[in-house]
This record gives structure tokens, sequence and C-alpha cells, in this order.
């Protein structure tokens, strides 16, 4: 899907002659202007929750020392030049780890400047393949990509909808573009067709010359593969058109804020899926969803809890090693295995999740409901 970057710095404190505190920066960068601010501050709010958890335990116990962390935000605007420039001044800064991006489209090109400075990355929210199949060591991420997601929403069209055929949009983002992919492929698989692939950016509000092409196709379901910001403004726009077909997005839609830019075109036909379980039905997801609202005042909107086990799984890496030095904990980092609280957190080979869980959801009864 689309994606912030949580990054460490490390820095003494005098407590005397004998004894230091270190200090360890955990910055985050992700779109906190924009049309999808909403979805980056509720990334940075996931990792800073993990940051106050640690930090009223008294600390991380990292080498026989206790360890508190400090959040530094950064907006990296979804813009990929802004994200490897966001990367670039983080790793100047000697940070340590990063918790980013939420945008595929600035995950992968930041995660070059890591790499090469030798920073590890968890991404909560990236999920083009592409992130984790460029052989950097230290790049990983908390959710399921879009092989994963993509195939569910391809079969779930066909078999559960009954689509015989199916037409398909993307924003040309590499979030958006990659989960069409997949879902085209998808649908194909289980013998449906693809009756009409069209494109248009993750920055416009007018679809109604690519939705007239798709009428005259006259498809079962139109898929939508970008944000929020997007996709309710193209329901209002399918709604005026009289287009009767099913609409179905990702997890970039799968949002509160879906329903409000929708207002009354949305339905009982409309589907969205999310990289992950229902948040009721994560492990630790009731508590968080209280915790959150009782912190910020609002509900969660997507990435939340991936970012707080993003950050979680830096932390107890750097807690096994006995070190914040990158070096040192990647090799932890890699054999990461503990229940967060959106599940089991554990990385293949490649730093995907393991066990990357698919959920759709239904709009029904003025919220988003899973089936």
């Amino acid at each position: 899907m689309k994606k912030t970057i949580v990054a460490l710095a490390v820095m003494s404190i005098g407590l005397g002659a004998a004894h230091a505190q270190q200090v360890v920066k955990l910055g985050n960068a992700a779109p906190l202007t924009g049309t999808i601010s909403h979805l980056g501050k509720d990334l940075e709010n996931g990792t800073r929750m993990a940051i106050e958890t640690v930090n009223a335990q008294g600390g991380a116990d990292i080498g026989g020392q206790k360890v508190k962390f400090e959040l530094v935000g950064e907006d990296d605007q979804a813009d990929p030049r802004t994200g490897t420039t966001v990367a670039q001044r983080l790793v100047d800064a000697g940070v340590k780890g990063v918790v980013g991006h939420l945008n595929s489209g600035t995950s992968i090109p930041a995660s070059r400047i890591y790499d090469q400075g030798g920073v590890p990355q968890v991404s909560p929210a990236s999920t083009n393949p592409k992130l984790t199949l460029q052989n950097y060591k230290g790049v990983f991420r908390t959710i399921a990509n879009d092989v994963q997601q993509g195939g569910a929403l391809g079969d779930f069209a066909v078999k559960t909808l009954g689509a015989a055929k199916v037409a398909i949009i993307d924003d040309r983002t590499a979030y958006g573009q990659g989960l069409a992919d997949e879902t085209d492929k998808a649908v194909k698989a289980a013998g449906a067709q693809v009756v009409a692939r069209e494109f248009t950016t993750d920055k416009a509000t007018e679809f109604n010359a690519i939705l007239t092409k798709i009428r005259a196709a006259n498809p079962d379901v139109i898929f939508f593969g970008g944000m929020d910001a997007q996709a309710g403004p193209m329901l209002r726009q399918i709604k005026q058109l009289g287009i009767n077909a099913k609409f179905m997005t990702g997890d970039g839609g799968c949002s509160p804020e879906m329903i409000k830019l929708a207002g009354d075109a949305i339905s009982s036909t409309t589907y969205c899926s999310m990289a992950g379980l229902p948040i009721e039905k994560m492990p630790g997801g009731a508590k968080f969803r209280e915790d959150y609202q009782k912190r910020f005042g609002g509900n969660v909107q997507v990435y939340a809890p991936y970012a707080y086990d993003a950050a979680m799984a830096i932390i107890k890496a750097m807690e096994r090693a006995g070190s914040v030095e990158p070096a040192k904990y990647l090799p932890e980092l890699k054999a990461t295995n503990f229940d967060g609280v959106t599940g089991n957190v554990s990385f293949d080979d490649n730093g995907d999740l393991k066990e990357g869980a698919v959920t759709v959801y239904q709009f029904k009864d003025g919220d988003w409901v899973a089936l």
C-alpha cells in the first residue's frame, strides 16, 4: 500500500562523572501535510505510543544501561524526492534505525539512502513487493505485501462477488499501480475478464473522462488502486454517472476518511481490504484502540498498530543485541519473533512479514465491517 519514517540517533546526557544516560532519537517521516496527512499522523501516533510505552517503563535495558527514546517528526509530503531528502538528513544526523515510510513511492527510493548509510528500515505501511526485493540487508515490513493483498482482492471479486468483468484504475504510484497489477493478475487467474485498465494521479479529483470510458465496458466491479483522497471523490462521480458496478479498493482507501469523502455515494456495494487483521481481532488490538483514543482523542485510521510493532521490533532487537549500533543489532532484527499488537512479528529472508494476513471489509451501517 502507501507510507512514515522512524529514525534513531543517540546522544549522551551527563549525569555525573561516572554515569550518562543515552537518549535514542526515534524519528518519524510521514506525509504530515497534504491530502493523506491523516494517515501520516496516524502512523506517527503509533510510533509515539511505542516510545511512550517504553519510556513509561523506565526505558529499554540495552547493554546494561537504561535507554530512553525521543520522537523527532519529519514531513516527507508523500513525495519521492522529499522522501530521499529526509532520508539523507536522518542518515547524516546519525540515526540508528528507521520506521517508514508510509508510501511505497517514498519508501523504495529512500531505502537506497538507508542502505548506503547502514541504517535498518522497518516499514509499517509500504506494501509494494519491490521494497524488500532489492537485496538490501536492512529492509523489513510489518504488514502484508501487495502480492498477498492483490491476490485476495482479485479472488474475492470473482469468487465471492461473482464478477465476470472487472475494470481497474490506479493512481500510477508505486503503491497504487503495484496493487492494481496484482489484482489484475488475480482476477484473470480466477477466470474473469479485465475489461478496462485506466489510470489517474494521486493528486486528481476529477475522474469523469476515465469513468465514462469504463461505463461503456459495463463492468461488474470497479477496482481502484490508490488512496482515500481519490477513492472518495471517485465513488461520488461513479454514482453521478449512474454506474451500477460494485466498488473495491485497497488499504489506502480502507479508512474512516474514505467514508467521509464518499458521502452518500458509499453503500453496501463498496468494499476495501486491509493488509492485516481487523483491529478487534488483533491480539493487542482492543487495548491499543482504547489507549490510542485516550492518548489522541480520536480513532485509529489504518497504520498506527503496524508502526507501533515496527518501532518495538527495532527496540527489542537493540535490547537482545545489547547495542543501538546497526551492525550489532541487525542480526537480531532479522531474527525478530515476538507477539505484537498486530500478531506475530517475524520476518522471512527478504524481510517480509511471515504471517501477513489480509482482511476484506464491506461498508455497512455507517462503518467498515470485516467479512
